[in-house]
This record gives structure tokens, sequence and C-alpha cells, in this order.
């Protein structure tokens, strides 16, 4: 086989047609700062005729806070040093400003510049709204944390003044047994709830550093965790739970995630239990491959999956008309799965309770 590595003597190429017919922006520019030649593309993006190009200096045609470090790249050129990926912005006929990114090659003997260019507003235009969604997410975010410390900083004085005034009480004066039980429970909600503002700030300040903290995590601690601080609400709704985990006693997590996963799921359980049927929540661990897999049933209301399909995971999404429903617990249980780099899904039937899938990383 014959490589042809170079065209025969005899073979004379027009290149005018590539000049003429290419898309990119060619140009033959001389060092006095005019046009020598431009092609039918750059003519139509710049909207001048060729006279009118020919007839003023290039410079002219630079958006004014480029021209000086065009004008000093362009002394470059006249000594011969090539100009490889260099952006300015060029002003059209119309006064629409364009971004170019430039290759140009000087050949000082001849004093000319051969030159291409791209088009690449399109590309600056997403750059520019990339950074104005970052710059207006980041000061929402300055925002939410602010007022998640103001939040949780408010919250904290009147339960603290409740736990205040539940030392000052005289428990003695009370003789109705049940009224002594609910004054224990009242005690316990407060104390719990000044020590979820506590965890909370300190999630916070975690999140902060763009490194949420994990640890070794016992699974069955942190449910117990979980409902004790709701036990009066389990007790008065009937609801029973069905746990083991035995195959997979410990999980590599944040405790306050995995806190509010399990807080979010066994609320919305409650909930979104089927009239006159006491909730029946299983939660059981399994250890598939090189995952921790914690399954959570109910035997709730549930859900159409052909309708609700991926919805039911996302902010402000609501399906069996509560009152109180936010469309929030799902969205969070999705966002701390996800930031920890684990999964979650969802399997459900219309009154036959949901199954959520939690994957952990080992």
């Amino acid at each position: 086989m014959k490589i042809i590595s170079s065209p025969p003597e005899d073979t004379a190429y027009d290149l005018a047609p590539f000049f003429e017919l290419s898309e990119d922006y060619l140009c033959i520019a001389g060092f006095d700062g005019y046009f020598r030649s431009i092609n039918p593309a750059f003519v139509k993006l710049l909207g001048y005729s060729e006279k009118e190009l020919f007839s003023f200096p290039i410079s002219e045609l630079i958006f004014q806070p480029d021209r000086t470090k065009t004008a000093n790249l362009r002394e470059q050129l006249r000594e011969g040093v090539p100009l490889l990926n260099f952006q300015n912005r060029y002003i059209t006929k119309t006064g629409e400003i364009v971004w170019l990114t430039w290759t140009s090659i000087p050949v000082p003997s001849q004093e000319l510049i051969y030159a291409i260019a791209k088009n690449i507003t399109h590309i600056k235009n997403q750059e520019q709204e990339r950074n104005t969604l970052i710059k207006n997410i980041s000061f929402l975010n300055k925002e939410l944390t602010k007022l998640s410390y103001t939040t949780t900083h408010d919250l904290k004085s009147p339960v603290n003044n409740l736990i205040s005034l539940f030392s000052l009480l005289d428990t003695t004066e009370i003789k109705n047994e049940d009224n002594l039980l609910y004054m224990d429970l009242l005690k316990e909600s407060a104390e719990s709830l000044k020590d979820i503002l506590n965890n909370y700030i300190d999630t916070i300040k975690e999140t902060g550093k763009s490194l949420v903290k994990t640890e070794k995590l016992d699974i069955n601690k942190v449910f117990q965790d979980t409902i004790n601080p709701i036990k009066y609400l389990i007790q008065s709704t009937n609801t029973s739970f069905d746990t083991d985990f035995s195959e997979v006693k410990f999980v590599n997590f944040n405790s306050f995630y995995l806190h509010s996963i399990f807080l979010n799921l066994i609320s919305n359980s409650i909930k979104y239990a089927r009239p006159g049927v006491p909730p029946i929540i299983k939660i059981t661990s399994k250890k598939i491959a090189n995952t921790v897999h914690v399954i959570y049933n109910d035997n709730g209301l549930g859900f159409n999956m052909n309708k609700v399909e991926d919805k039911v995971f996302r902010l402000h999404e609501t399906f069996h008309g509560h009152t109180e429903s936010k469309g929030v617990g799902l969205y969070l249980v999705k966002d701390y799965m996800n930031t920890l780099g684990g999964t979650v899904s969802l399997k459900s039937e219309v009154d036959k309770g949901s199954t959520f899938s939690l994957v952990f990383k080992v």
C-alpha cells in the first residue's frame, strides 16, 4: 500500500472554497491593524459590508474594555509570537456584543496575520447564568443558615424556660397518677426537644464546613432514641413495631441525619395510617454486597406509584390531603441519604402500605 505524505508536485489546490465556505470566522490582517481579507461568515457575523470592514481599523470593532489587552497581544504577534485561545469581545453593526476565541499566526516577512475565530457567546452566556445562579444560591444558603441559627436559638429559650418550670413544680401536690404521668411525659418531651435543637446547631456547623461528620452508629440505639420523645403519640395511636437489626447492627452515617430519617418515616406512618387500622411498622437491616440495607415497611395508606412516580421525594409535594402535610419529610429523607452517598427507594400500593429501602455505603 502506497502512502502519500505530500501532494504531487503538479497538483494545485484551490483554497478559495475553504475560505469562502467555512462556518468559522477567517481573516487576514496586516500589521497596520486593518483587514486584508475576511470570509463571508465573518462578514455576516459583524453585519458590515466588506468595503466598510476594510475602511477602518480592526480596533474600532473591539469592545472598549478589551481593547488594551488586545493591543498588547497584537504587539506580540508583530514580534512573531503566535496567539492561541485568546478571547475578546467584538461589537457588531447592530450593537450586539459577541465573544470570540482566536488562533492567530503571524508571518513577519509578509507583515500579515492569519487568524481563525469561533463564536463562544453562548458559552459565555451560560457561564454568566451559572455564576449568577451560584451567587444567588450562596446568598440563599447564607440566609437559610442564619435563619436556622436564629430559629433554633429562639426556640431554645422557651424550651429552657419550660424545663425550668418543671423543676419548680411540686409534684407531691398532684395526687392523680395519670396527671403525674402526663407531667413526666411533658418534661421528657421538653428535654428531648432541647437535645434535638442542640444537635441541630452542631449539624449546621458541620455542614458549614462542607464535611458532615459520620460515625459508627448502633442502628437500634438511634431508633430507640428516636421513638422515646414520641412514645405518647405511639401509645395513643396503638402503633406497634417489629424490628430486627441482628444481621447488621451498625452503619456508618451521621447521627442527626439517621435520627431525622427515622422520625420522618415513623411520623408519616402514624399520620397516614388507614382509618381504624393501628400502624404496624417493621424495620430490618440486611447486608447486600458492599452495602447495608435498612428496610422500613408500614401498613398505611400507601401510594399509587403510577401517579406519584418520582414526585414522592420532591420538596412540597403532598398526596393524601392531610392538613399538616408540607411535603418536606420525604424530601429530607432523600436529601440526607444522597448527601452521604446513600440512596432511598419506595415500593407501595394503595391501602397496602409502603416499603422504603435505605441503602448505606459500607
